[in-house]
């Protein structure tokens, strides 16, 4: 394989440094838009897509959002990125809510949603395993406790690789 094998990577590559750099200065810029309505940035995700970028923004707050709530951020955002110019590429900007499928990112993520169903994907193995659907029971300094039908487990925050609320019927 001649070089030109590693040009996929290192457009990849290329694309995602930026990306990440431009993502730390909207969630600079975003922060105090939410802040006037005690909204809460989730997550930010910014990834090409086709000749434009999407740039999507995941916003909640205590009791969940509105339409009006995605409106506003988006509508002010939009305003505020116009005039910094921080994306460098054409995007469409998307305002939503995280569902209830929400992705949980911190530890403080973890202790709101204690008692509430999730699946855990660690980037280690953790008992043998690197699976664990099951309630949140409890954070323990930087770990979470996960009580699944039977078993307990303890999970290093720093050893998951991704985590959501599962839907549950029983709720």
């Amino acid at each position: 394989m001649g070089s030109s094998g590693f040009r996929p990577l290192f457009q990849f590559l290329a694309r995602m440094i930026p990306a990440t750099e431009t993502i730390e200065k909207i969630e600079i810029i975003i922060v105090p838009i939410l802040g006037e309505r005690q909204l809460e940035l989730v997550e930010v995700e910014l990834r090409a897509s086709g000749k434009r970028w999407l740039l999507r923004i995941f916003i909640d707050k205590e009791g969940g959002i509105t339409i009006a709530d995605c409106e506003y951020v988006s509508r002010e955002l939009s305003r505020t990125l116009d005039v910094e110019d921080v994306v460098e590429h054409a995007y469409t900007l998307e305002v939503s809510s995280p569902g209830l499928t929400r992705a949980l990112k911190k530890r403080e993520d973890f202790v709101r949603y204690r008692g509430k169903k999730c699946r855990i994907i660690t980037s280690q193995e953790v008992e043998g395993r690197h699976e664990f659907v099951g309630r949140i029971v409890d954070t323990a300094g930087e770990d979470v406790l996960i009580q699944e039908k039977i078993d307990m487990f303890t999970i290093p925050i720093c050893a998951i690789k991704r985590a959501h609320l599962e839907f549950d019927i029983e709720e």
